[in-house]
């Protein structure tokens, strides 16, 4: 006589250490997302070294899987990264992300800047290596499809202050778009050049056609707000 199966009991919640409570920016049943602090990698390499992936016990908030991260932001990208909470919620989440229908918005400071206020950049991507420089994407005729949009938010002596919505989701699509325009973006030391400021580079909102659908919204860095600032952002007061 086989035994009735008895359902596993779920990971008990416990509260989250402030500084990671403090850059969750959605919360439910079937995901979160995650202010995701640039530097910070979201799967730990070889080398080692701090990765998101020592975040995730103390986000599990209760479920009874570890939340995964539904979709790449590389590691000197700050802000929102989604995760799954369950596996249904990420199969869904992976689907979606394959399909292109997530609606992702990112804000970049560029050297320079492009003379139009807006417009689309469709350069198509593919990557090389060498012993001497390493790997990196490049644009070429033969690389997969890639496209963004752009527009300009703002504008400072030697810099502008833009908006991007990569309609594809290439490995570093919006760093060689914009160097390919002629205005890298600043920080960015393998299509530009390096600044003790690091990248400026943030994935400022993502849309996500779920049932309720996701949207979240990340506030620009701390290592961003100067230069945004002479952009002409304003910080909005807190309520």
């Amino acid at each position: 006589m086989m035994r009735p199966r008895v359902p596993r009991p779920a990971a008990p919640r416990q509260a989250l250490p402030a500084e990671i409570a403090a850059r969750v920016l959605l919360l439910r049943e079937d995901a979160l997302v995650l202010d995701k602090p640039a530097g910070l990698a979201v799967h730990r390499g070889p080398r080692g070294g701090a990765s998101l992936e020592d975040w995730l016990e103390k986000l599990r908030l209760g479920k009874r899987h570890l939340p995964q991260p539904a979709h790449r932001l590389d590691a000197d990208t700050a802000g929102c990264l989604v995760l799954g909470r369950t596996k249904p919620a990420l199969a869904a989440l992976g689907a979606i992300f394959a399909a292109g229908r997530a609606e992702k918005t990112y804000w970049a400071i560029l050297r320079g800047g492009p003379a139009e206020p807006a417009g689309r950049i469709d350069a198509p991507l593919r990557k090389v290596s060498s012993a001497a420089r390493g790997w990196r994407m490049e644009v070429h005729p033969e690389g997969q499809a890639a496209a963004t949009r752009w527009r300009v938010l703002g504008r400072a002596p030697g810099m502008a202050w833009v908006e991007l919505s990569p309609e594809t989701g290439r490995t570093h699509q919006l760093r060689v778009h914009c160097a390919a325009m002629g205005c890298s973006i600043l920080g960015d030391p393998l299509y530009g050049a390096a600044a003790p400021e690091g990248l400026q580079l943030l994935a400022r909102a993502i849309a996500l056609p779920l049932d309720p659908p996701l949207r979240a919204t990340a506030p620009p860095p701390r290592h961003m707000r100067a230069a945004l600032a002479a952009c002409g952002w304003r910080e909005e007061p807190v309520a």
